[in-house]
């Protein structure tokens, strides 16, 4: 396994962007290097820094850090740095990524690469939602190994003007026995088959601009609730936090009760050209 030893400055990447740029989250990617990581990536000037420190035909290894120190893993951190890798050439079409002490399979498919969240279960759920504000609302619990709530709101307008309360979030993740919290509405803008928010107090944030897992989360409930035609096995969803919007993929098999074999990505495109 090669190592990875260049002190070049990062190329940076927004990834989950979608077309006409304005969203998604930026990337900086190192390859590999000397020095001290965590001062390389607090001057990087992103909000996630990635060092490729080995790669072989089959797997590539990651260290993450933030401008506050270590990270142990990220899917946005891992797509960038695939499609870095990607453009110096010699890459295959699957490979796995470790990172944070795990292994991630990943796959160059329809465009984009794209990362393993693995199985959606999914059970429908009489939710209490009066903290969020919002009416009797259809709701789910649907786990890709951590459960979300789910909840369907009628249309986007509804869905873009949801205003956030991190306490009533955690009340109502807390009550569900779920970890986060998945608004969506079928549809959206440009070409999506879905638009959604997701939110994590209690994960340690309130809303993330584009979440891989909550959104395989949410494609095990559209397949469960009959949502998608018959055949469908891969959706578009639009992201719609507010003024950071993302594209995201996701690509399934429907099985009773949600769906196997989830992968989700998206586009990524670097900064600068």
């Amino acid at each position: 396994m090669a190592g990875m030893t260049s002190d070049a400055p990062p190329a940076v990447f927004m990834t989950f962007s979608p077309a006409g740029g304005g969203g998604g989250k930026p990337v900086a990617v190192f390859a590999g290097g000397h020095g001290d990581p965590a001062a390389r990536a607090a001057s990087a000037g992103a909000p996630l820094s990635v060092f490729v420190t080995a790669q072989d035909d089959l797997n590539v290894h990651l260290e993450l850090f933030t401008p506050q120190g270590r990270r142990g893993s990220s899917d946005s951190g891992a797509l960038a740095a695939l499609v870095f890798l990607q453009e110096r050439g010699g890459m295959g079409d699957a490979l796995s990524v470790h990172m944070g002490g795990e292994e991630f399979s990943a796959q160059w498919c329809t465009g984009e690469w794209s990362l393993l969240q693995g199985t959606a279960t999914v059970h429908e759920v009489e939710a209490d939602l009066s903290p969020l504000g919002l009416l009797a609302r259809p709701a789910w619990v649907a786990s890709a190994g951590r459960p979300n709530l789910v909840v369907q709101l009628p249309d986007l307008e509804a869905l873009t003007a949801f205003r956030p309360d991190a306490e009533a979030i955690r009340a109502v993740n807390r009550a569900t026995g779920t970890t986060g919290l998945v608004l969506f509405t079928p549809g959206g803008t440009g070409r999506a088959d879905v638009s959604l928010r997701c939110f994590g107090p209690l994960k340690g944030f309130l809303e993330d601009a584009a979440s891989s897992n909550m959104f395989a989360c949410l494609t095990g409930v559209l397949c469960a609730g009959a949502f998608l035609e018959a055949g469908v096995q891969i959706i578009r969803g639009a992201q719609v936090m507010p003024g950071r919007p993302a594209r995201l993929t996701a690509q399934f098999t429907p099985v009773p009760g949600g769906a196997e074999a989830v992968w989700v990505g998206g586009p990524v495109a670097r900064v600068g050209g």
